[in-house]
């Protein structure tokens, strides 16, 4: 009997996807719920496991295809034994030199990301040189990009590119190229970020915040905090719950703008940002403002390490009401940063730095960081912006303010 595999239904706010590779090939074993292929959306990666076990008969699509949901994958024989047993437990999929039970069971493979795997395959690695980074010891994209830049020169070569071959004068070093097509990912996020500059009338404003208390306060409580709720206090909660206050006070902030109406959320889903090796993303905190301080932390532990596994889900991504993005953790002193449309604004935190501040009329050191807030200048009046970022320094400099919600 035969099986059709097809594409799963894809959410409402995906239109198709990228088939990115099989990792099974014609004549290949298969087992119930085993990943066979790998779907790009413009958000995060998919797995499509097999319905039935059996023996994979044939596939209907190349990797670099576009599907649309229900369309015909591949086609499984169910039941079926592989015609050439007994079949060398090494497939063409696993990586070269890696032991073959560990590249054909499902543990083995649950140790890589899909994206990580992708290049595991096409450069042929041994994933047991390979350290893994992600929960579990999981295998990650950027694990495997750091591996491959330990190897020599000649060695690396970008999936699927075939590079020019180099022309070298005497005495100079070889100017070389690639071109790859842009993930569909980064063509959305450039897509998003275009349409917001055209569609918005965006300005920023700044401020500065003394992150002396806030230190203090964290530093006093971080080791209780991690041994009662088994996560680490950082800064982010602090902002997240600093960020509902100003909300609630300044509700345009907190709005969005469809055809010639203001939507005006009377929830508050704050957008975290979070960078992977395949672009940012934002996944959202629904109603943050019922949220704890330790749930907060939690999932955006969380989200960060799914995020760069590739495994969040697309229910995560989106929505959201208002966003918050850190260039600090990277060294950023100041930006600008752009606004997830159609939300109305975005928070950026940058850098601490030590810088000398006048207090009570004397020159002091203090820990310092400025923020900046892009807004929708269509919706949000410049003194509601200026305001709304003045009461989440307060709340950033006096966290009591936040318990008091005051």
């Amino acid at each position: 009997m035969t099986v059709e595999v097809r594409v799963p239904q894809l959410p409402e706010s995906v239109s198709d996807a990228t088939l990115v590779v099989w990792h099974k090939q014609p004549g290949d074993a298969v087992r119930r719920d085993e990943n066979l292929a790998d779907l790009e959306t413009d958000k995060v990666v998919l797995e499509v496991p097999s319905p039935v076990s059996g023996v994979l008969s044939e596939t209907k699509v190349q990797p670099g295809a576009t599907v649309t949901g229900g369309d015909l994958l591949a086609v499984i024989a169910e039941g079926e034994e592989p015609a050439d047993e007994p079949k060398p437990a090494a497939k063409v999929t696993a990586p070269a030199g890696a032991p073959a039970e560990a590249a054909a069971s499902p543990e083995g493979r649950a140790k890589l990301s899909p994206a990580a795997r992708r290049i595991v395959e096409e450069q042929s690695l041994d994933k047991g040189e390979i350290a893994g980074s992600g929960r579990d010891g999981r295998i990650t994209k950027g694990d495997v990009v750091q591996h491959l830049s330990k190897r020599p020169e000649s060695s690396v070569q970008t999936p699927g590119v075939t590079p020019p071959p180099a022309v070298t004068a005497p005495g100079r070093a070889a100017r070389t190229e690639q071109r790859v097509p842009m993930t569909r990912l980064r063509a959305k996020i450039a897509q998003r970020l275009v349409e917001a500059q055209a569609t918005q009338a965006l300005l920023t404003t700044f401020n500065e915040a003394n992150m002396q208390a806030l230190m203090d306060s964290r530093a006093r409580h971080k080791d209780a905090f991690e041994k009662k709720h088994g996560v680490r206090l950082g800064f982010m909660s602090f902002f997240v719950k600093a960020c509902v206050e100003a909300l609630r006070r300044f509700p345009a902030v907190n709005a969005s703008v469809e055809g010639s109406d203001i939507v005006y959320h009377e929830y508050f889903d704050i957008g975290v940002a979070v960078s992977t090796d395949r672009g940012l993303v934002v996944p959202v905190l629904r109603n943050a403002d019922a949220m704890s301080f330790a749930d907060v932390e939690k999932a955006v532990t969380g989200f960060a390490v799914r995020a760069r596994e590739g495994s969040i889900t697309l229910q995560e991504l989106t929505g959201g009401t208002f966003s918050i993005t850190n260039g600090g953790v990277f060294g950023s002193l100041l930006s600008t940063p752009i606004v997830n449309a159609p939300q109305s604004a975005i928070l950026g935190m940058h850098k601490i730095e030590q810088r000398p501040i006048v207090v009570d009329g004397q020159v002091v050191v203090r820990p310092m960081m400025y923020l900046a807030m892009t807004y929708d200048h269509r919706i949000v009046d410049g003194r509601e912006a200026v305001q709304f970022l003045v009461a989440v320094k307060e709340g950033i400099e006096d966290p009591a303010r936040l318990l008091l919600q005051v």
